[in-house]
């Protein structure tokens, strides 16, 4: 009995963790959303991913992409935090791909700026006393009157208002005895079909119905109007069949070959509703048209080619045997980047492997300093909590005034600048009305 009961718990252990090997294979993922769609079925999570445009979900439910880490775009700038007086904006942007997205620039995956939606915040009005009454609406029997009052005492201010309702109204009696016009009473039942059934191109019978003017009568004094309209109501006869004929499927037809060439792809079977086809109003088939399945090519997809960074510049040489070093004339660099990644007759990288440029070499140059302009307000920093802010700087530069260019990117070389008296200047400001911060989001 132990060695049975032992075995069935051993089978019961595999037959999980084979399970839960699977994973559901999509054939699109994208980015932008970061969802899966097209549901291809269940495989293996390295046979799914034999494409690096699928995507996969595992027992958590979350789509993941098969390809390589890459950031998503950012999303819209969100609705300021509050409808007037300054306020916060965020953006985001998703990792998704197997492994770490690359963020040299640590720009992070929230973003969070100043926002202003409306310079001043609402001023709510009061009301001024109440108008008389009107007449009374009706010159007999029973009616209502109305008065009005102005928001106005004072005037709301930035789209403000006034609480409450700006016209009341009472019921009021003229003593004066109105007509009674005359209603019509509910449409009686249909009466019965003249014919029993429908002859095949011709207007059917109609069957009718009646109602009387009594709901309620017209008075005779003062005199009340008669009631509009017709007392009779027809319509054609329904319900007279031709004989039905239902619908059946016929048989499935073979598979269509595989969708792709390589990894997990579709295959469909098809059928007809046509052994009968139905007729006179008969029902349809009940049932799927199409009946979808899996395909496995076990080939992996060509994987693109991916450019790296840019390499640091090479150094400024002249392209002539004049001295360039701390003079105003053009020298020449170069950078290389290289195409990496490329598998299974993926294509290659667009584009140049190396790039030249122009520049000057201020190597170890004796340079003026001054000072740099006001660089653009950062995002606010932390994106959450009270204590979010932006901060700008200016700092100390080496002069370039004397050169042809002022574009800064093309200067190679440290020089020795002379920044006397030119501290770096920081200028702080707080951001208002920025998020709570949520306990795992909290700044550090």
């Amino acid at each position: 009995m132990n060695l049975i009961f032992w075995g069935i718990v051993l089978l019961g252990i595999y037959v999980q963790q084979s399970v839960s090997q699977l994973a559901d294979c999509f054939a699109s993922f994208t980015l932008s959303t970061g969802k899966c769609s097209d549901l291809l079925g269940q495989v293996k999570k390295d046979e799914c991913c034999l494409n690096p445009s699928y995507g996969y979900k595992e027992a958590d439910g979350v789509c993941r992409s098969c390809g390589r880490p890459k950031w998503s775009e950012w999303t819209r700038w969100s609705e300021c935090s509050v409808s007037c007086s300054e306020g916060v904006s965020q953006r985001r942007r998703s990792c998704y791909g197997i492994g770490d997205c690359a963020d040299p620039e640590r720009l992070g995956s929230v973003q969070t700026k100043p926002c202003v939606k409306k310079v001043c915040c609402p001023v709510e009005g009061g009301w001024s006393k109440w108008g008389n009454w009107q007449q009374c609406s009706v010159t007999c029997g029973n009616g209502i009157r109305k008065r009005r009052r102005t928001c106005s005492e004072p005037v709301p201010q930035c789209g403000g208002s006034c609480s409450g309702a700006e016209e009341e109204t009472t019921s009021c009696f003229t003593k004066v005895i109105c007509p009674t016009h005359g209603g019509w009473s509910s449409w009686g039942s249909w009466g019965p079909c003249p014919v029993t059934c429908l002859y095949e191109g011709r207007e059917p019978e109609k069957e009718l119905r009646t109602r009387t003017c009594t709901n309620p009568p017209p008075s005779l004094i003062p005199p009340g109007n008669d009631c509009k309209g017709s007392d009779t109501d027809g319509r054609p006869c329904s319900g007279l069949p031709f004989c039905l004929v239902d619908g059946n499927w016929g048989a499935w037809t073979s598979s269509t070959p595989c969708s792709v060439t390589c990894g997990v792809g579709k295959q469909t079977q098809r059928r007809r509703c046509d052994s009968p086809k139905p007729a006179y109003g008969g029902r349809q088939c009940q049932g799927e048209e199409q009946k979808p399945g899996i395909c496995i090519i076990a080939v992996p997809c060509p994987i693109n080619g991916m450019w790296t960074e840019w390499s640091e510049w090479s150094p400024c040489r002249a392209p002539s045997t004049r001295k360039i070093t701390c003079n105003t004339r053009l020298g020449i660099r170069r950078r290389e980047r290289d195409c990496v990644g490329r598998k299974y007759n993926g294509s290659a990288c667009e584009g140049e492997i190396i790039q030249n440029g122009n520049c000057y070499d201020i190597s170890n140059c004796d340079m003026k300093g001054v000072l740099s302009e006001w660089s653009e307000w950062s995002n606010c920093k932390p994106d959450c909590g009270q204590d979010s802010k932006q901060t700008r700087e200016r700092k100390c530069v080496a002069d370039i005034s004397k050169y042809r260019s002022q574009d800064r990117s093309i200067f190679a070389g440290d020089p020795d600048v002379n920044c006397e008296g030119l501290e770096t200047q920081t200028e702080r400001r707080r951001c208002t009305n920025v998020p709570e911060c949520e306990d795992e989001d909290s700044p550090e």
